[in-house]
């Protein structure tokens, strides 16, 4: 039973860092940082991806891990939106591994609120799935 809530405890605090990260890269974005806002919003979709496969005991000890956990949740789910927002992710990666904001003025205005909707779908999921697994237990 410790082993559980303590697993719940590192599923929620992925969860959280990924709101706090929304919420620092939005900050950023009206700054003006364009840099450190796309590191935050990497981030955040980041720490949501590794709160849905920690939950589902998957590996995400790796970025190859974490693209078969995109994967498996927009083939589960059957959303292709589950992997098509997460690429938009990597649009953001770019700009802050290469140091240069390499994507255009469009293309953040578009993607931005892509980047929200996923992480805001993937703690949803995160919820939803918590809640299966707790009507199951309460079943037995």
């Amino acid at each position: 039973m410790i082993i559980v809530k303590v697993a719940q405890e590192i599923i929620a605090a992925h969860a959280l860092l990924a709101l706090e990260f929304l919420d620092q890269s939005d900050e950023a974005f009206d700054d003006g940082d364009v840099l450190a806002a796309s590191e935050y919003l990497y981030n955040a979709a980041w720490q949501a991806l590794v709160a849905a496969a920690r939950q589902r005991g998957w590996s995400c000890e790796s970025r190859r891990a974490l693209y078969m956990v995109k994967a498996q949740l927009a083939e589960e789910y059957n959303d292709i939106n589950l992997s098509a927002g997460f690429n938009a992710v990597e649009l953001f990666r770019d700009n802050y591994v290469h140091n240069e904001v390499v994507m255009e003025d469009y293309q953040i205005a578009i993607d931005r609120p892509v980047v929200h909707r996923y992480v805001r779908r993937m703690l949803d999921i995160i919820q939803e799935y918590a809640g299966i697994r707790a009507q199951r237990t309460r079943q037995r």
